[in-house]
């Protein structure tokens, strides 16, 4: 039996998604399984984690941006949390993604 689909407004920045429209401003609409939601949680948590670790690396001058490896799995995460809100999301999501050229590369 296919899980039914819900409206969920995300925020990507925060990692923020909720089925209250008005609780917060929001970037992304989509409609989403429950099991759709908890990997794209998963997505932002990773993110989290890893935005720790970008920070600590920026303290350290001689190790650049793009030879730390906690740069290229945040950049990936974040790419995979695009992808899903694109796949997921309505017309206007999907515009807005296109427009962005995230996807692109």
């Amino acid at each position: 039996m296919k899980e039914e689909k819900k409206t969920y407004y995300i925020t990507v920045a925060t990692g923020q998604i909720s089925q209250d429209r008005e609780a917060s401003e929001w970037n992304f609409k989509i409609e989403a399984a429950q099991d759709e939601i908890r990997k794209l949680r998963e997505y932002f948590d990773m993110n989290a984690s890893e935005d720790w670790m970008t920070f600590w690396r920026a303290h350290l001058p001689f190790l650049e941006y793009h030879e730390d490896k906690s740069n290229d799995h945040y950049d990936d995460t974040l790419k995979e949390v695009y992808h899903m809100i694109y796949t997921l999301g309505d017309t206007e999501t999907k515009n807005h993604i296109q427009s962005m050229g995230i996807l692109n590369s």
